[in-house]
């Protein structure tokens, strides 16, 4: 075997871990940055929160005490005088004397000393505004358990309304079928179907009202079964009929059929599905609201009044400012190579890249976002028909970075505009070409799409076809299908669901 040697020419990249690390800190949302933040300041000594700036911080006097007001100063030192302790042990005397020496049983300290009720009334308004800042939201199972608790029901049927309650889901909805209900019980209770359906029946009197359907049209009967008005008594009965007998056709919104099927005028019919659409669909809905998200803007763009640019900053907010702790900093040695020592460079080296990396993060999202404002200046002045094309290219070529780069910038980043607050990836959009020429931007013709619907005829709505043609004539060329998808993607339901008896 003849061993030989030869030369090669390669290139190969290499993320070091200051690059990693602010890659990673780029893509982190605000929340996820702050975490990460007072993670970095728990473990590395090095690293301090910069609580208040250092010009609304009070100077500290040399010897370490507290400036003080000369007059309350002088007031601190004055002290108590004897005639004072004379006055307070006076008084003191006078209290003790107050006490009656005997008091009758049904006497509470309030009824002779009325002045300390304020005073425990305050502690305990405290402690209530404490205990609903801390108190968890309950739940349409608690809701239903507590109405239970205050229904008399024997033992058995309180053990079949707890299996009810049980299979019930979040919208009210009972999930499962009573022959499950049923089978779930020992054979010993000698319990019956129509004992649970009866139980069941109770149950659907609670509130909400409607809970423990088993079909939409159960839902629906057992809401009309509640109104209780006179004037409405007509429609009412029209509308149990529509339910009963024809909810598919009502769905399908074929009101003609149903017009012949019921033999209803149309007032009539319009009527009973105005009250139809006043139910709730989904009654345990109300109970327990979907928890509500809040959004903190990392970029503020706003308008300045004298120049009319537009102006785009950071949110001093979004993140806690951090910096290098010179008492600890200053402990580190150069020559020294003890572990000591070496736990301590390192630390600070790590504080270095840290705060290296939010400040890359910070100047490449401010980047970013100036270009962004720049490009859909149009936007911010008109609205949504004005959004101009725009993808991941054209802001990484303006920037001079690379598209993944820009990705990771605008995913879970927002922007606050004087139009509301957006995802900087809410911005970019595809583009559909026009009879000019020119391009017009998906954003743009969703917003067309949505204002077409908004002032349609309801008792004639546009089809997808009537709205490619209406397009069409503003010079905009846009298939058909396109225009399903972006409708669909807007949660615009089709012409037919759309159709109204009235306009």
């Amino acid at each position: 075997m003849k061993l030989s040697l030869q030369l090669k020419l390669g290139q190969q990249l290499t993320m070091t871990p200051q690059l990693q690390q602010a890659i990673r800190l780029l893509q982190l949302s605000t929340l996820d940055l702050q975490q990460e933040i007072h993670q970095a300041v728990e473990s590395n000594p090095m690293l301090e929160l910069i609580e208040n700036s250092e010009e609304d911080e009070t100077p500290t006097p040399a010897d370490g005490s507290t400036p003080t007001d000369p007059k309350a100063a002088a007031d601190v030192e004055s002290g108590p005088t004897t005639q004072d302790h004379a006055e307070l042990n006076s008084n003191d005397n006078d209290w003790q004397n107050d006490i009656p020496s005997d008091l009758g049983v049904d006497t509470h300290w309030d009824d002779i000393y009325p002045g300390t009720s304020s005073q425990s009334s305050s502690f305990d308004g405290d402690s209530t505004d404490f205990e609903s800042r801390t108190s968890v939201e309950s739940t349409l199972q608690d809701h239903l358990l507590w109405q239970l608790n205050l229904t008399h029901m024997s033992e058995k049927d309180s053990s079949i309304a707890l299996a009810i309650i049980d299979a019930i889901d979040s919208n009210g909805m009972l999930t499962v079928d009573l022959e499950s209900i049923h089978s779930g019980f020992d054979s010993d209770l000698e319990i019956e179907i129509d004992e649970i359906l009866a139980v069941l029946h109770r149950i659907q009197q609670f509130d909400p009202i409607g809970v423990g359907y088993r079909n939409l049209c159960e839902c629906l009967m057992l809401q009309l079964a509640q109104i209780d008005s006179p004037e409405s008594a007509k429609a009412v009965s029209n509308a149990k009929l529509v339910i009963s007998e024809h909810i598919d056709l009502l769905g399908n919104r074929d009101y003609a059929q149903l017009m012949r099927r019921t033999k209803l005028k149309q007032s009539e019919l319009s009527e009973a599905i105005t009250i139809v659409e006043s139910l709730n669909p989904r009654p345990g809905s109300s109970i327990c609201p979907p928890s509500t998200s809040y959004v903190v803007p990392d970029v503020i763009v706003s308008k300045d009044n004298t120049s009319g640019k537009w102006k785009v900053e950071l949110n001093p907010e979004t993140a806690p400012k951090i910096r290098i702790n010179n008492g600890y900093a200053s402990l580190v040695k150069r020559a020294d190579t003890s572990d000591d020592n070496n736990y301590l460079r390192n630390n600070l080296q790590e504080a270095k890249w840290f705060i290296k990396s939010l400040q890359s993060r910070n100047e490449t999202l401010m980047k970013v976002s100036t270009r962004i404002v720049e490009h859909q200046k149009g936007f911010l002045e008109y609205g949504e028909e004005a959004m101009k094309p725009l993808v991941l290219h054209d802001i990484a070529e303006a920037v001079s970075m690379h598209e993944s780069t820009i990705s990771r910038v605008t995913t879970q980043k927002y922007m606050h505009t004087p139009r509301g607050i957006f995802e900087l990836k809410y911005f970019f959009s595809s583009h559909v070409s026009t009879k000019g020429g020119g391009e017009c931007s998906s954003t743009a013709i969703r917003a067309l799409i949505r204002k077409l619907v908004a002032v349609e005829n309801t008792k004639k709505p546009l089809s997808d076809s009537k709205i490619t043609s209406l397009l069409e004539e503003k010079g905009i060329n846009v298939a058909r299908r396109t225009i399903a998808k972006y409708r669909e993607s807007l949660s615009i339901p089709p012409s037919n669901e759309r159709k109204r008896l009235s306009s």
